[in-house]
């Protein structure tokens, strides 16, 4: 299959996007921490709940998740908090 887009697993973490789970009350101890994090070459990593499986039976139209993606979910503050750290364009 040929994408657009390929993901590096050999690219590192290299910073936290936002703020981290402890500040923003998301952390269940040292498990369950939702995150996001840049990478060093750019993408962005999503530590999040696996809710794929829930999501597979009612995907909206063109919504089309591919067998070795995931569907991953974090509170929106997470997202919110990340916002400062993303550029706009």
């Amino acid at each position: 299959m040929i994408r657009g887009w390929e993901a590096d697993p050999s690219s590192p973490l290299v910073r936290r996007l936002g703020k981290s789970p402890t500040e923003l009350g998301t952390t269940g101890g040292e498990q369950g921490c939702p995150d996001i994090w840049e990478l060093e070459n750019g993408d962005i990593a999503v530590v999040g709940r696996d809710l794929t499986d829930s999501y597979l039976p009612i995907l909206p139209p063109g919504l089309v998740v591919a067998p070795d993606e995931r569907i991953v979910v974090i509170p929106r503050r997470t997202a919110a908090a990340a916002k400062v750290d993303l550029p706009d364009a």
